[in-house]
């Protein structure tokens, strides 16, 4: 159980928020008022008092809300929580969709420090019933419970294609939309379907960034993996990869060569990145969609192992 020290808002971005003590938080939107509010996945910007009080022993100086944080909230560390976290306050109802934050430009703190505590100690969440929350009210974290057996669980998942041409608005891109499509008809949350040329650095960036930031249960990619020079998605795959997964792009070889004989030149990798699994697709949406065959079905076995939720046991009647 926490206690919220501060409701900050600001008019500006790039601007320090400031303590208005009470503010509305509207549904899939944010605190009214405020510049970050809006209709995407960091609507409201949380942060440890603990970790500001900390900062300032070391000579920073700061007030609520000069990180940019929405809500400070003492005796929450937020950053030891996972995405999917639901925190109650009052009627309000946030869930947590992002851990840390990429920092472009460094802020003043920064410069006058070296040091910015937001980036890796802040987290975000969106509204998902609004209300009103104000200073000294209590904030709780929600327990997430697992879904009834034979119910099928949310999971949180990406998709990346990979085509220079599709990139510069040269070629329609239908692999990833069907992608999406296809996960969504099998219950999972779409966080994010990136379209991006065949850009090594972009893709690491890209893969460590739903890892890590959005903690994505699932990332498929598309495009990429075969023979010419531009073909970087396995490299990049590999190069943030903790463990490899061999035995899911071994099967969807072994059940693409019945296909096609040509299947046999696809260089695709699955691997592991924290608790994220990731799998490299083919380019186009035919074979992206026949890959899927092979493993859909199986792989939330997986994704529950590397969450913790059940563990590795070939007797295991863990129902999705």
């Amino acid at each position: 159980m926490g206690k919220v020290i501060a409701v900050c808002s600001s008019k500006e971005r790039g601007t320090i928020k400031k303590n208005v003590k009470c503010g509305y938080f509207k549904i899939d939107y944010g605190l009214e008022g405020d510049a970050h509010a809006g209709k995407w996945h960091r609507q409201v910007s949380l942060l440890s008092a603990e970790k500001i009080a900390a900062f300032n022993e070391r000579g920073a100086a700061v007030e609520p809300g000069a990180f940019g944080e929405n809500l400070v909230v003492e005796g929450i560390d937020f950053r030891s929580l996972p995405a999917g976290t639901r925190l109650r306050c009052g009627k309000v109802l946030l869930e947590i969709t992002q851990i840390g934050k990429e920092c472009h430009t460094h802020c003043e703190i920064y410069a006058r420090m070296g040091d910015c505590i937001m980036p890796r100690e802040g987290v975000f969440a969106r509204v998902l019933h609004p209300g009103t929350i104000i200073v000294d009210q209590e904030m709780i974290i929600e327990p997430i419970d697992m879904p009834p057996k034979g119910q099928v669980r949310l999971w949180r998942a990406a998709v990346i294609t990979l085509s220079d041409k599709g990139s510069k608005g040269k070629r329609i891109d239908e692999s990833g939309p069907a992608i999406a499509a296809r996960l969504r008809e099998n219950g999972y949350e779409i966080i994010e379907n990136i379209l991006q040329p065949d850009d090594r650095a972009m893709l690491e960036s890209n893969l460590i960034r739903l890892c890590s930031q959005l903690q994505s249960d699932l990332i498929l990619t598309t495009g990429g993996t075969g023979f010419s020079p531009k073909d970087i998605t396995p490299e990049a795959t590999l190069a943030v990869a903790d463990r490899q997964v061999p035995g899911i792009a071994e099967a969807i070889r072994a059940a693409s060569m019945a296909i096609t004989p040509r299947a046999m030149l696809s260089r695709a990798v699955s691997v592991i990145r924290g608790r994220t699994l990731i799998i490299n697709l083919p380019g186009s949406p035919k074979a992206c969609m026949e890959s899927m065959d092979v493993f859909l079905a199986v792989i939330p076995h997986a994704m529950a192992l590397l969450r913790g939720e059940i563990s590795d046991c070939a007797n295991s009647t863990f129902s999705y």
